[in-house]
């Protein structure tokens, strides 16, 4: 028992009458058979000690602290048999509270203090300092502005009079130069000024050849004098003092991209059969070169082609590759829609799109140069102008808002960033994926074309029979591209400059390397058409045939290796001979629909 009780030992000396010589007496005892008498005790307070005097006789310690036993029975043990008793639990002995217990104690035995009830002020009792500045304050702004309202309320404008004009401009000097003039009253429904009569008055002759689509003044409508008939509804400027209006001209559509009439339209424009069979095997080799996630590297090694081919190309720019892959599936009229690749067209347009990313105008498809988002906006546009995919249609006015956002607004070009002084080659790829915008029927701001005619003229040579890079200096694929953005841009077939800068090209013919320079050369001649075509596409297209590969993992496949093409690699070479083939049906021929002559 003494293991019950911390601090209690088996020591009889003990002092009489304490708590421990009841302990001691409890556990002196030999065996249980005492328990019972002590059925229902309480525990006494420490404090109180027994009185009886050491060694003197006690009552049972049942009648000191234990009720009497009912019906006079007597406990069991005396002699006399009794009910059985209830077994009694063992003493405890509890430790002294702690400090913590003895605080938390008393903050529960605290008397809460009320919390003090806010004073609030009746409305009819007098306000305080602050609160009478607060309203006074409030008082007085409400009551200006009333005020005002009443005058401004009783101005003229508001009796049916003109209230005046400001005079000056912001931009000019601030508020400090603007000036209040105060009108006049006048009869309802008059002009504010009289009527005039025009003072004649001579103006310089502008002389600037007219390319652009022009209005022209009938030959009726003008009376000697420079006065209009009275049926004229406003007089008309004469040709040379028109402004220019630049846009693009009707025609060179994608209706020829019909893969059931591709055949019989390549054969009556200057195609043959070995040159369609030359552009489906290109298609097999370029969708063999696919990458897994649906786009295509110029390094075409990253794709399922560990080493088979020769020639990868080291241009980092995924856009740019998957975009001229995409392009010479269209060219065929394969789309996601229809054809055998599918899902080929499906892929990488997916794979087009997650490229994309926010700018401030429009979305970016650069990866680190305009070349490939000026190709990916041409895919993009193309393939919305081939099927009408809603989807396409978002994207592709996207990408042309950030063309013309990204536009070189002093000279008119572009280049590899936005804003950067233009170059022809980069500006010839933004110059066609506008064109192919607004052959799909998006918006493309005449503005931007402007600037674009701007730039061309600062790098023409010869009034624009032949073009430089960023300069007058003459190159061949330049003049090519440059030639080719004045047909879209609207010369006329008699232009002089053009007709110079054909032959040129008729003279220079195809390039055994510079692919870059076949495919807008070719362009450029199946726009015009006549013998200059016929000989230029007769080299071109049987040197194409013959130099496609067709041994191993490389059959259907190009490598040139030129100046312009090195860096795109086999992928690039491909593609660009792909689309010079298809250009038979690719575009529709500009000037044999006389799109340019016949409009007014």
């Amino acid at each position: 028992m003494a293991d019950q009780f911390p601090g209690v030992g088996h020591s009889r000396e003990c002092l009489p009458g304490s708590a421990g010589d009841n302990l001691g007496r409890l556990e002196s005892r030999p065996d249980d058979s005492a328990l019972p008498e002590y059925a229902g005790r309480q525990s006494r307070p420490e404090n109180l000690s027994d009185p009886s005097p050491a060694g003197a006789s006690k009552p049972p310690l049942a009648s000191q602290i234990g009720p009497p036993l009912p019906n006079n029975q007597v406990p069991v043990g005396a002699g006399k048999v009794g009910k059985a008793a209830k077994p009694v639990v063992p003493l405890e002995v509890l430790p002294p509270p702690t400090l913590l217990e003895q605080w938390l104690g008393q903050r529960a035995s605290r008397t809460p203090e009320p919390l003090p009830v806010e004073q609030v002020r009746p409305w009819w009792a007098p306000m305080g300092r602050k609160e009478t500045t607060g309203f006074l304050t409030s008082f007085v702004f409400h009551l200006l502005g009333i005020l005002l309202l009443a005058w401004i309320w009783t101005l003229p404008a508001f009796q049916g009079r003109p209230m005046g004009c400001w005079l000056g401009s912001l931009e000019e000097g601030g508020l400090e130069s603007l000036l209040w003039d105060q009108g006049q009253s006048h009869p309802a429904g008059q002009p504010l000024l009289p009527e005039v009569e025009p003072v004649p008055m001579e103006v310089a002759e502008l002389e600037i050849p007219p390319p652009w689509p022009i209005g022209s003044v009938s030959g009726s409508s003008v009376r000697p004098g420079g006065q209009t008939s009275p049926h004229t509804s406003q007089p008309l400027l004469t040709e040379k003092m028109s402004e220019p209006v630049v846009r693009f001209v009707p025609g060179g559509g994608l209706e020829g991209r019909d893969p059931q009439k591709r055949g019989q339209i390549a054969l009556q424009r200057g195609g043959s059969e070995a040159s369609e069979n030359a552009v489906e095997r290109g298609l097999r080799w370029l969708a063999a070169h696919q990458m897994p996630n649906g786009g295509w590297d110029f390094d075409h090694r990253k794709a399922n082609c560990p080493g088979l081919c020769r020639n990868p190309g080291s241009h980092g720019c995924t856009t740019a590759a998957t975009s001229l892959a995409l392009l010479a599936f269209l060219g065929a009229g394969y789309t996601h829609r229809d054809g055998p690749y599918q899902d080929t067209v499906h892929r990488g347009f997916y794979y087009l799109l997650s490229r994309g990313v926010k700018a401030e105008r429009g979305i970016d498809f650069m990866e680190g140069t305009m070349y490939g988002h000026g190709l990916a906006t041409i895919a993009i546009s193309e393939a919305y102008a081939m099927t009408g995919d809603p989807l396409l249609k978002e994207y592709a006015q996207a990408a042309i808002d950030f063309i013309v956002y990204a536009q070189d607004k002093k000279g008119g070009g572009w280049r590899y960033q936005p804003g950067q002084p233009g170059d022809t080659t980069v500006t010839g790829w933004q110059l066609m994926a506008l064109r192919s915008g607004q052959m799909a029927g998006l918006n493309v701001p005449s503005p931007s074309l402007a600037l674009a005619w701007k730039f061309l003229e600062s790098v023409q040579g010869e009034q624009g029979a032949v073009y430089g890079y960023m300069d007058p200096t003459p190159r061949r694929s330049t003049t090519a591209i440059g030639l080719l953005c004045r047909m879209y841009l609207g010369w006329r077939r008699e232009h002089p400059a053009l007709q110079r800068g054909i032959s040129y090209v008729d003279q220079w013919g195809p390039s055994a390397q510079d692919i870059y320079y076949n495919y807008y050369a070719a362009q450029l001649l199946h726009h015009w058409g006549g013998a200059e075509w016929n000989r230029w596409n007769s080299r071109m297209r049987d040197y194409l045939v013959r130099s496609q590969a067709t041994q191993g993992h490389e059959a259907g496949s190009w490598y040139f290796d030129g100046e312009h093409t090195r860096v795109g690699g086999r992928l690039f070479s491909t593609a660009a001979a792909i689309m010079t083939l298809e250009v038979y049906y690719r575009y529709m021929p500009l000037y044999e629909s006389r799109a340019v002559q016949g409009r007014p």
